[in-house]
């Protein structure tokens, strides 16, 4: 007899709720190690070919903040699962076409990085105006996404100029090769560039499941953690 299990459980290892209290404990001890107060780090938990089923199952176990990459998934969960209050972070790639019906659901945009996106949402009437992320771009190759460090100040300048958005900070992922420690001093130091342009963007959205730490050591407010949480992700149908 074959028995299934759920995305939250297997005998083979630990459920949800156990991943959790795990990644929870070791944001605990980062922030220690940093001399932070990890009631200041925001974890969003990436929910990406996740059922709506196991984003309720977290909401039960306290977590608030949920990524997405995908709009057309998003946008399901996010009105399937409006009852729960959460909010909604978009992480991925952003569409200028999908831009508004993004701003629509989700509370924090991570990945402005084109003038097309950033025009897209600065006309958008909401009180206080999208909040948002300018993503940096640690590599030279375009199709990760995210601004070229020597595009950051003009970007940041549209941006801030942009009425309908407001600018949380930077948002950037290491790259596969290297110390990631190393990349996020770089998204560290960018970040002190934009807050000579708005000094109140001084947020940071770094550090994915395999790297918090060494993202927390380095300043993060804004943690994107999936797989460490969550497990594998299904195939997506």
């Amino acid at each position: 007899m074959t028995t299934s299990t759920s995305p939250s459980s297997s005998s083979s290892g630990p459920g949800l709720a156990e991943r959790l209290a795990e990644v929870r404990s070791a944001i605990t001890d980062a922030a220690a190690e940093a001399g932070r107060d990890p009631g200041l780090i925001t974890t969003v938990v990436v929910t990406k070919f996740h059922p709506a089923s196991l984003v309720r199952e977290l909401a039960g176990l306290g977590v608030t903040d949920l990524g997405e990459s995908r709009h057309q998934e998003a946008q399901g969960k996010a009105a399937e699962l409006a009852d729960l209050g959460l909010v909604w972070h978009f992480v991925g790639q952003l569409q200028s076409k999908k831009a508004r019906q993004v701003a629509s659901y989700c509370g924090v945009v991570h990945s402005l990085d084109r003038d097309s996106v950033i025009d897209a949402l600065s006309t958008i009437d909401t009180v206080g105006g999208v909040d948002a992320f300018l993503q940096l771009n640690l590599t030279d190759d375009p199709a990760r996404g995210g601004v070229a460090e020597s595009d950051l100040d003009r970007a940041t300048e549209r941006i801030v100029a942009a009425p309908g958005i407001r600018l949380l900070g930077v948002m950037a992922v290491a790259p596969a090769e290297g110390e990631p420690r190393a990349a996020f001093a770089r998204v560290r130091a960018a970040s002190d560039r934009v807050r000579a342009i708005d000094p109140r963007a001084d947020a940071l959205s770094i550090g994915m499941s395999g790297d918090f730490r060494e993202a927390i050591l380095e300043g993060a407010t804004h943690l994107r953690i999936g797989t460490a949480i969550t497990g594998n992700r299904p195939t997506p149908g």
